[in-house]
């Protein structure tokens, strides 16, 4: 990753500078001599990387030792950062093509029958591999306790099965109309007045309010709308506690999927509407699993999908040329071993 790349050659200079600067200091200290009111004692040393025996830096000084802690936070981990709104993931286009379908969101047999059939695989897929996480679970309620961020949940299709799960569901969408069709259909359900709530926003106007809130984001057929995607994966992991998932389906970027899920579904089947999809958006499995491992996120599985146009129903496959579904986990990153620090506080 190029800004990876970057941070580690403007670290190695910035650490050839600081070392020289420490050894000049060294060799200027063991010129004074010691007394009783003023006895500076050092014992730095300093390779490349590599800071004593141990991988530990004694500094006996509070100059120096403020020094280095702000030296260490320029080497966070670029996914450690926390995205403002003004680095927007939502494109505007996408939103004036949803905006048009929003009252639609609940007719089974409309342009979102697939979303709802598609709901036989995924919410399963969901429950299935959070229970691996949970000791004990309440019969009727398996999700019961945990919290989950459903983003891009337009008309709450995804959100309201897993809040009947007894999960706590917060559903977002930078639509305002979707999320009062969410609302509207909710209304009708006591029970999911208590465990779902939906706000109009984008998932990065969120990231500092929930950071690591959540057992579980969803993105599901969303993927394929955003405008910045490494940006979109950066914002899931600051959400997620640590050890938690975030499940993706998307649609993979071959001919085979251009060709159905774009000539044949839009343009000819007419099974969604022309424009809900962009080719040059889609994604394929090798390129998402790269850009998750390198956030962060260990994927745990990947798996084909293949909806059925005549029968409209979807089935699990071994071939992910067409629709797939991704599980990853967030990981607890550890400081580099290099960039340890311990400061002998006992004679600061």
């Amino acid at each position: 990753m190029w800004v990876v790349r970057k941070l580690r050659s403007c670290g190695s200079r910035s650490l050839g500078v600081f070392t020289s600067r420490c050894r000049a200091t060294q060799a200027d200290c063991s010129r004074f001599t010691p007394s009783a009111e003023n006895q500076l004692s050092w014992t730095l040393q300093i390779k490349p990387w590599v800071f004593s025996k141990y991988r530990i830096m004694w500094f006996k000084s509070y100059r120096m030792t403020f020094a280095c802690l702000n030296t260490m936070k320029s080497y966070r981990y670029p996914w450690t950062r926390l995205y403002s709104t003004s680095r927007t993931t939502v494109d505007s286009s996408e939103m004036k093509t949803f905006l048009a379908l929003a009252h639609r969101w609940w007719d089974e047999e409309g342009v979102y029958a697939p979303l709802h059939s598609m709901n036989d695989l995924r919410v399963p897929f969901i429950r299935d591999n959070l229970l691996k996480t949970i000791a004990n679970h309440q019969p009727g309620k398996p999700l019961s306790g945990m919290k989950i961020l459903d983003v891009g949940c337009g008309g709450g299709l995804l959100t309201e099965p897993l809040g009947r799960l007894g999960a706590s569901v917060i559903g977002i969408d930078p639509v305002d109309e979707n999320i009062k069709t969410a609302q509207r259909h909710k209304s009708f359900d006591p029970v999911l007045d208590q465990r779902v709530e939906y706000r109009a926003c984008s998932l990065e106007e969120i990231v500092e309010e929930t950071a690591e809130t959540f057992d579980a984001v969803i993105a599901s057929e969303v993927v394929e709308h955003v405008i910045d995607l490494e940006t979109f994966i950066q914002c899931c992991y600051q959400v997620l506690k640590p050890g938690g998932s975030l499940f993706i389906t998307t649609i993979n970027k071959t001919q085979l999927s251009y060709a159905l899920g774009i000539v044949f579904s839009e343009q000819i089947a007419g099974i969604v509407p022309k424009g809900t999809h962009t080719w040059e958006k889609f994604v394929s499995p090798e390129k998402l699993e790269s850009i998750l491992e390198s956030n962060g996120l260990s994927v745990q599985t990947v798996a084909g999908m293949i909806y059925n146009p005549f029968s409209g129903h979807w089935h699990w496959s071994g071939n992910t040329s067409l629709n797939y579904a991704a599980h990853a986990v967030k990981q607890e990153l550890p400081v580099p071993a290099e960039l340890v620090l311990k400061a002998d506080t006992e004679k600061l």
